[in-house]
């Protein structure tokens, strides 16, 4: 029999008879190895473990660990919940039902038969039920007209839809139990390996997100290899809905929401527009000093600049809709992006090589039209500002430029303790090149400049394809919060492509005209979706130098308000945020009320503290620390801040 080599992720070999599946591969490596593993990786594509091997290959074996097998897990899932869908509503029509970042949805199309919240629990049951009979995921191929022919007979349009849009000799159905469904593959063996579920919630979603189609039922869940791990999972959720940034942004009195105002247009309360402009004090302050140039650009900009730039063929449809003026063909548009209006402050006068590099920060608020089903809070908007920075330089400062975004980058992550993160390096899909622009030369440079820049900062790197920006490769952080989600925060991206759009130059050593290269970074992101990952990070807890409220003073009674008065104007003027709770309620009630307010710390005072011009210190979550001098109180605060957000 012929033997086909395959390559394993440290880069050895491994020779087998060709039809060996990974299964049998992994079973020769070892036992234990056998029964993690779930699914494979097959010169890039998500591949059964049953799937015979038939040239040589690029083989990774994946389990519960990996971010892949967690993805092929909750993709058989949703397969399982389908088919629990099939047995209790014989009618419903099924659409798309993918694995999402933690666990799966399936869109379903029910008639007249809604299930709502109560029915979950009947689902899930029925779920498990299936999931014990050991049912294998079974792939295979289908012509396409086969494939229309089932879906026809039994009057399903979605999956027609999605069939027509398929070339023939590349569709596969996937089999298990008593449920047939259009599926790419990717599936652990069989149901069996599926040992806890667990339904979360009921929404709406509009097939293929258009408003104007049908509304449809989307059931999310999620789902794991052991009960402990679902346990665990939902101690976790219980965890998550107390940090809510929507329920704390409110107990807090940081922002709210209008429907007079607009859909995904947040309105920010006296206190957290405070709390706002610390964040951008802090930034402007590191901008400063890393030799940024502050700008600002108009809320506006013609629809030919978006053109110019290629956002408006890129993002025109998730755009508002062009403001017609009343002269005749003049059309803007609510600013996208911030980066074309940069270009064109670079493009005001003549440049030298001597000037670069050129650093243009602005906080810039952009507008998207975010589908309404899509608007989440703060983390998902319609308008929101950016902590926008470009960078002009000549392609040798490019790396050393880099560098000191990244340093920046973590700098920021210091102050505000996100201490887990990794850097993903994001960039172009090796396949499909269509959807970016620029000369492959270019890509190839900017590339090799982000990945020499990492290696330098020694940062814990991934590598994604696909994942660049349609003008250039980017280095995304993914942090990872107090509850083990991951979030992206701050993009750094390097593009040689908008300066050739805009046909930006400056003059060289040699006296010639050359390009520069552009450098995206934004640390914060946005700073709506970064005030809502940090609030639920520290449940509300924010760093001292960033609370909306440093210090609350707490009289035991009406006769000590003016001692209390006295020690506001002091700490006012020692630049500590200080408030006074004169209430006549008992100095127990004023301390719970300030813990729930999360002020990091209560000055007590009564009658000695009075007499001695001292306070009772308390701190939030920690409790007493004992009495103090009042400019000992005043030292430790200060010290307290500068030992965070000292770079």
């Amino acid at each position: 029999m012929r033997q086909i080599e395959l390559t394993l992720p440290d880069g050895s070999k491994k020779e087998v008879p060709e039809g060996t599946t990974a299964l049998e591969v992994a079973k020769s490596i070892s036992h234990g190895l056998a029964k993690k593993v779930l699914v494979a990786v097959v010169d890039g594509r998500l591949t059964e473990l049953s799937t015979p091997l038939t040239t040589d290959a690029r083989l990774t074996l994946l389990s519960w660990d990996d971010d892949l097998g967690k993805s092929a897990f909750w993709h058989s899932s949703a397969h399982l919940l389908a088919e629990a869908v099939q047995e209790l509503y014989p009618e419903a029509l099924f659409t798309i039902g993918p694995p999402v970042e933690s666990g799966f949805y399936y869109d379903i199309d029910f008639g007249d038969q809604m299930p709502g919240e109560a029915d979950l629990l009947t689902l899930e049951k029925k779920m498990m039920e299936l999931a014990k009979q050991n049912n294998t995921f079974r792939l295979y191929p289908i012509s396409k007209a086969d494939a229309l022919a089932f879906y026809k007979a039994r009057n399903n349009p979605y999956k027609v839809e999605l069939i027509d849009a398929l070339p023939d000799g590349e569709i596969t159905f996937c089999d298990q139990g008593g449920f047939t469904d259009l599926c790419r593959g990717g599936h652990v063996p069989h149901t069996g390996y599926i040992k806890a579920v667990k339904l979360l919630n009921i929404a709406g979603a509009y097939w293929r997100g258009n408003e104007k189609n049908k509304q449809l039922t989307r059931i999310y869940g999620i789902s794991f290899p052991k009960q402990s791990l679902l346990e665990a999972y939902l101690e976790r959720l219980e965890e998550a809905k107390k940090r809510d940034h929507r329920k704390i942004g409110q107990e807090l009195g940081l922002f709210t929401f209008s429907q007079r105002v607009g859909k995904g247009l947040p309105l920010w309360l006296p206190k957290g527009a405070e709390l706002r402009e610390r964040l951008e004090r802090f930034m402007r302050d590191a901008q400063k000093k890393a030799g940024y140039q502050p700008v600002i650009t108009p809320h506006i900009g013609s629809k030919q600049l978006y053109e110019t730039s290629g956002h408006w063929d890129k993002y025109g449809e998730d755009s508002f809709q062009p403001i017609q003026t009343p002269e005749e063909g003049e059309l803007f548009m609510l600013k996208p992006m911030n980066c074309p209006h940069h270009c064109e402050i670079f493009k005001a006068q003549p440049r030298s090589y001597r000037d670069l590099p050129i650093r243009y920060a602005e906080f810039g608020t952009v507008y998207r039209y975010e589908q309404s089903g899509e608007l989440h809070g703060l983390t998902r908007v319609r308008g929101f500002t950016q902590d926008d920075a470009h960078i002009f330089c000549a392609a040798d400062q490019v790396k050393a430029e880099f560098v000191k975004v990244i340093d920046l980058v973590l700098f920021v992550f210091k102050a505000l303790s996100f201490e887990e993160y990794t850097a993903q390096i994001s960039l172009r899909s090796k396949e499909d090149r269509s959807k970016y622009i620029g000369s492959d030369e270019n890509w190839e440079k900017a590339e090799q400049a982000i990945m020499e820049a990492a290696n330098a900062r020694d940062l814990n790197t991934v590598i994604e394809y696909g994942e660049a920006a349609f003008y250039g490769p980017k280095l995304d952080f993914m942090v990872k919060d107090a509850l083990g989600r991951k979030w992206q925060l701050g993009t750094i991206q390097v593009d040689y492509n908008l300066p050739e759009r805009f046909e930006l130059e400056y003059t060289g050593a040699d006296n010639a005209k050359h390009r520069p290269v552009m450098i995206h970074r934004a640390p914060f992101g946005s700073m709506e979706r970064f005030i809502a990952v940090l609030t639920e990070h520290c449940a509300g807890n924010f760093p001292l130098w960033l609370s909306p409220e440093q210090v609350v003073v707490l009289p035991i009674s009406d006769k000590y308000n003016e001692y209390a008065q006295k020690l506001l104007q002091l700490l006012n003027n020692s630049d500590i945020r200080t408030l006074i709770d004169e209430r006549t309620e008992k100095i127990g009630r004023k301390i719970r009320d300030s813990e729930m307010k999360k002020i990091p710390f209560m000055l007590i005072v009564g009658e000695k503290e009075a007499e001695s011009g001292t306070v009772s210190v308390r701190a939030h979550q920690q409790g007493d620390l004992g009495t103090m001098e009042i400019d000992s109180f005043v030292e430790l605060v200060h010290e307290q801040v500068k030992k965070q957000t000292d770079n």
